[in-house]
C-alpha cells in the first residue's frame, strides 16, 4: 500500500511540475479581455468618426451660407448640404434634425433646452424652430443625428443614452452671422 502511495505521489508531483498547459491558461485569461478592448475601441472609433463627419458637414454648410450671395437658405437645402458631406451616417436626411434660431449680439441667447432628435418609433414631426434670419443677425444652428451602435449589447453602447428604438444621438452646433445683401 505504501508503495502505491509513493508511486501515486511521484506521478502527481511530476504532473504538478509540468508546464505544458501554461500557455493555454494565459490565453484563456487574456484573449477575452483583449477582444473586449478591441470591440469597444472599434465602437468608440465609429462614434468619433460619425461625430467628426457630422461636425465637418455642418461646418461646410455654414461656410457656404457665410460665403453665399445673401439669400436665405432653406431648411431642406442646409440639410441636403450637410448630408452631402456626411458619408458615415446611413439615411442621413431622415436621421438628422436641424434647429436654427436667431440671437442678438448684445443680448446673447443660445440654443438651450433639450436637444430634439429624430426617433424612429415616433410619427414624423414638423421642422423645429428654423428662422432664416435677417441681415447682420447672429444665427445658431444645431444638428442632431441618430444611429444604431455596432455592438448594442456591449458595455460602451449600454452606457450611452438611447431612445426607445435603441439609437444613440450625436449633436453638434455652429454659429454664423447672416451677411447683408
Amino acid at each position: 500500500m505504501t508503495r502505491l502511495r509513493c508511486a501515486l505521489r511521484r506521478r502527481l508531483g511530476r504532473l504538478a511540475r509540468r508546464e505544458d498547459g501554461n500557455a493555454s491558461v494565459e490565453f484563456m485569461v487574456i484573449v477575452p479581455v483583449y477582444l473586449a478592448l478591441l470591440v469597444m475601441s472599434l465602437e468608440l472609433s465609429m462614434i468619433t468618426l460619425r461625430h467628426t463627419m457630422l461636425e465637418r458637414g455642418l461646418d461646410i454648410a455654414v461656410r457656404d451660407i457665410r460665403l453665399g450671395t445673401g439669400t436665405n437658405p432653406s431648411h431642406d437645402a442646409i440639410k441636403k448640404r450637410i448630408c452631402d458631406e456626411v458619408y458615415v451616417i446611413s439615411d442621413c436626411e431622415n436621421s438628422i434634425r436641424l434647429e436654427m434660431v436667431p440671437s442678438s449680439m448684445r443680448n446673447l441667447a443660445t440654443l438651450g433646452g433639450e436637444v430634439m432628435c429624430t426617433d424612429k418609433e415616433e410619427e414624423g414631426s414638423p421642422v423645429l424652430t428654423f428662422v432664416p434670419g435677417q441681415q447682420n443677425q447672429l444665427m445658431f444652428l444645431r444638428a442632431c443625428a441618430k444611429y444604431d451602435p455596432l455592438f448594442p449589447t456591449w458595455q460602451l453602447a449600454r452606457g450611452m443614452q438611447k431612445d426607445s428604438s435603441g439609437q444613440i444621438a450625436i449633436v453638434t452646433m455652429s454659429a454664423f452671422v447672416q451677411e447683408p445683401l
